[in-house]
């Protein structure tokens, strides 16, 4: 009778273990419910103020090409009791006007503080060691919900001199930890009557119908039901203190969403080109060449005879060059994984400018199996 030895039965064990799971394709990731879909009425409102940055260092508005900054301090100074005599033409460096953004979260009450954003809207150079005065953030309604003081950061620095100039990020824009105290908090309803309604962040129907088997398989048949592909209504409890340990357990619940469709997103601007892993190809012939027209143009000097009376004129000749590289049929083959995709696209030796056009050509043939979506 032969014999194994616990060490190697179990060395085999974890081998075959390894094997399977190379074969066998990846399983769909579980998300949280809180990660696919969110609450409706729980959401952020947007806050905005105009507001006056004082102290910079000789970098603020140009007045005489920025009025609304000379009436904003204007109408600052008369409100503190100062009093302005007509005509004077103030030549202020140092304040530079500004808008003041934010976003009040959900259940926000007053005390609250936030972050802000302080964005230039003049000719400023930089907001760089700049104070915001006290600015009111309001909200679509007109009503003040917040009020916004402190110290700007930017995050660069810049500096000139004789004509050159040097500088590190954007210095127009900075930010103010805990920057504006919550004035006026937003109501906000968890639903109404017996049910609360989820808004999934994506429409998917698969998704939805899968979101509303985790629940009904976590609380109970009956307690939620799809209304559309993104739109689920859920049975909860009628209290608050019962409706928000029910909300926290439904939002930890785990559901696999369905595959995402094929998408190919193209930004025309940068010539970025980004794929998600379902885009395949079917096989097609791709043939790509480079065409780049040059202009060279210089002066050319006409100069008269001595004691002609002519006069010299200068003219501009140009030449035209046209350079047009021989492309190659490639034969991209039919490619069912992302990876596949990529080196099909890295073989026509394509910049990403090309690429934007080669997709869309093959798109129209029929051989790229996604979405193209232009930004």
């Amino acid at each position: 009778m032969h014999t194994v030895s616990l060490p190697s039965l179990k060395k085999s064990l974890q081998v075959i273990a390894c094997s399977v799971c190379l074969l066998l394709p990846f399983a769909a990731h579980a998300e949280r419910l809180k990660d696919l879909a969110s609450v409706q009425g729980v959401r952020q409102n947007q806050l905005i103020g105009y507001g006056l940055v004082v102290g910079l260092d000789g970098s603020g508005d140009q007045t005489t090409q920025t009025p609304f900054t000379i009436q904003s301090i204007v109408s600052m100074m008369q409100q503190m009791g100062v009093n302005l005599p007509q005509g004077v033409n103030m030549q202020l460096k140092n304040v530079a006007a500004v808008m003041v953004t934010t976003s009040l979260p959900a259940f926000a009450q007053p005390g609250q503080t936030l972050d802000i954003t302080v964005s230039s809207m003049g000719n400023a150079k930089s907001l760089r060691g700049g104070t915001l005065l006290m600015t009111p953030l309001k909200g679509a309604d007109g009503q003040i919900y917040g009020m916004a003081q402190g110290n700007v950061v930017v995050g660069g620095a810049g500096a000139a001199a004789n004509g050159s100039k040097a500088q590190i990020n954007h210095l127009g824009v900075g930010r103010i930890s805990a920057g504006a105290t919550v004035e006026r908090a937003v109501p906000s309803s968890l639903g109404q009557g017996d049910q609360i309604v989820l808004e999934l962040k994506e429409s998917d129907f698969s998704t939805a119908s899968r979101v509303v088997d985790a629940v009904n398989k976590r609380f109970g048949p009956d307690t939620a039901a799809a209304q559309d592909g993104r739109v689920i209504r859920v049975r909860a409890p009628m209290s608050n203190d019962e409706r928000v340990s029910f909300l926290g357990a439904l939002e930890s619940i785990n559901v696999t969403p369905a595959q995402v469709s094929a998408k190919v997103i193209l930004n025309a601007r940068t010539g970025s080109v980004v794929m998600n892993q379902a885009v395949t190809l079917d096989t097609c012939a791709v043939s790509h060449g480079n065409l780049s027209v040059v202009i060279n143009t210089q002066p050319v000097i006409s100069q008269p005879a001595p004691f002609s009376g002519g006069q010299t004129v200068v003219a501009q000749q140009s030449q035209i060059e046209i350079n047009k590289d021989p492309g190659k049929v490639i034969l991209l083959k039919n490619s069912a994984s992302l990876a596949d995709v990529v080196k099909a696209l890295n073989s026509i030796g394509a910049t990403p400018q090309d690429l934007l056009a080669i997709l869309q050509a093959m798109k129209a043939s029929g051989s790229l199996r996604a979405e193209l979506e232009i930004i």
